[in-house]
């Protein structure tokens, strides 16, 4: 039982990272009457904009995340985001704060390295051959390990930001620069991954709650340097494919335990299934359950982190999404064309509301729903392009 949001008797989420993602949990979370904080590094960030409260800190600074957690004392501690002091998120979960799913999971997940040797070492997943290294020295050491052409990310950094692939030897100082640059919390390290062949990729939308382990129908998409493009529901697959994507799906989300929805990433290749990585928390991909479910991963991750039921997960149609993209560092911005875009049939728009632009970061998203996966794809790419990033007056 909950009382009223912002009463004695209320129940409080609190969201550790405040983006487009958030915005949409916190929306679902107040839908079932729960108080909402919002916490992000920078402010106004699209979550603050609809929560009851808002904190801007620097999440990567421990004292600074255990001030604001023991200020508020939320019932629930919902990390949105990876550049988190993860080790203090242990300690406060030990303390007796609830964590979603729970803080080793975000610990784990938080950098490509922990997950990976979970999912490769400890529970014999099928991934990519992998190495790890702190140096420019060692990168070319690890390459020679995996082969080329490999991919080269930081352990830590999220929209693929860092994220490059290595062709050739000439490449190698310039993808070391990139991967500098684009992680975060200041680790200098990074994986380099063996290119594998695969047909495509999806995320199986993965939900752990009172009700048992569901699965959301498989969601493809298309990647662009690391970042997602656009994503369709469902992805064609074969009934052995399924099988098999939730056998590692479920394998791994076991493994981390908790409640929530996770988001576990797949290579799909002619014969096998490869695991890639997995988020404990919505997925951006998962965007389009907005329009394809009757319960989208934000109504579905705040229910399983309640401890309310979940019986039954239902497509009602066909969808897919498009991003928006800025390729400017500016806060005069404005988004044009929402007309244009809203004139294409069965077509939503999403403006996510940040303040500011820069290069390549999403700022809207077009959905749609249709017959087939095909002209959804169609008529999401149709309306996006019919939106624009503008400047000035």
């Amino acid at each position: 039982m909950y009382g009223a949001p912002l009463s004695p008797r209320a129940r409080k989420m609190m969201l550790l990272g405040s983006g487009e993602l958030g915005k949409e949990v916190i929306i679902e979370a107040q839908r079932l009457g729960i108080e909402t904080i919002a916490v992000d590094r920078y402010a106004n960030a699209p979550a603050m904009q609809v929560a009851h409260r808002s904190h801007v800190i620097d999440m990567l600074d421990a004292a600074a995340l255990r001030e604001v957690i023991e200020t508020e004392r939320p019932d629930w501690i919902v990390p949105e985001i990876e550049a988190i002091a993860t080790d203090e998120l242990v300690k406060l979960e030990r303390e007796g704060f609830r964590v979603i799913p729970t803080a080793n999971a975000s610990r784990l997940t938080m950098d490509r390295e922990g997950i990976r040797r979970l999912a490769a070492e400890t529970l014999g997943l099928p991934t990519a051959k992998y190495a790890f290294a702190d140096s420019l020295d060692e990168l070319r050491q690890a390459i020679a390990e995996v082969g080329l052409p490999c991919v080269i990310k930081p352990i830590m950094s999220s929209s693929g930001k860092g994220q490059s692939v290595c062709r050739t030897e000439a490449d190698i100082d310039a993808c070391w620069a990139y991967a500098m640059e684009g992680g975060r919390a200041n680790k200098g390290r990074v994986i380099a991954e063996a290119f594998i062949s695969f047909e495509s990729e999806i995320t199986l939308l993965t939900v752990r709650s009172v009700s048992g382990t569901t699965f959301c129908a498989p969601i493809g998409h298309v990647q662009k340097d690391g970042d997602y493009i656009e994503s369709w529901q469902p992805h064609h697959m074969s009934e052995a494919q399924i099988a098999e994507s939730q056998r590692i799906a479920r394998t791994v989300t076991d493994a981390l335990g908790g409640y929530g929805i996770y988001g576990v990433e797949l290579f799909l290749g002619k014969d096998t299934v490869y695991f890639s990585e997995v988020s404990p928390r919505p997925h951006d991909t998962g965007l389009v359950t907005l329009v394809s479910q009757d319960l989208s991963e934000f109504a579905l991750h705040v229910r399983a982190v309640l401890g309310l039921p979940i019986p039954a997960i239902r497509q009602v149609s066909p969808g897919a999404t498009r991003t928006l993209k800025a390729w400017e560092q500016r806060s005069d911005y404005r988004i044009a064309g929402i007309q244009e875009a809203l004139a294409v049939p069965y077509t939503q728009v999403r403006i996510f509301g940040k303040p500011e632009t820069r290069h390549g970061r999403r700022m809207a998203v077009a959905l749609s729903t249709a017959d087939s996966v095909e002209q959804a794809r169609e008529q999401a790419e149709r309306a996006v392009s019919a939106l624009r990033v503008e400047y000035g007056e």
